[in-house]
């Protein structure tokens, strides 16, 4: 996994957790809310790219 990786999540995090509170903030519930679950979909959407890289290098390692 790269350091990079983790960045782009800690990111992803970060910029969600500003727009959710400046949406609670002003009123707007409901939008914070989807703005949650879009930044939930992306970081496991990264996730899966990764984890399917994992299982190819473990196909290539035991010869699967």
């Amino acid at each position: 996994m790269d350091v990079d990786f983790i960045f782009k999540v800690a990111g992803i995090g970060i910029i969600v957790t500003v727009l959710n509170q400046l949406l609670v903030r002003s009123g707007r519930e409901e939008q914070a809310m989807m703005t949650t679950l879009a930044g939930l979909v992306v970081v496991l959407v990264m996730i899966v790219g990764v984890i399917g890289d994992l299982f190819d290098t473990v196909k290539s390692v035991f010869g699967l």
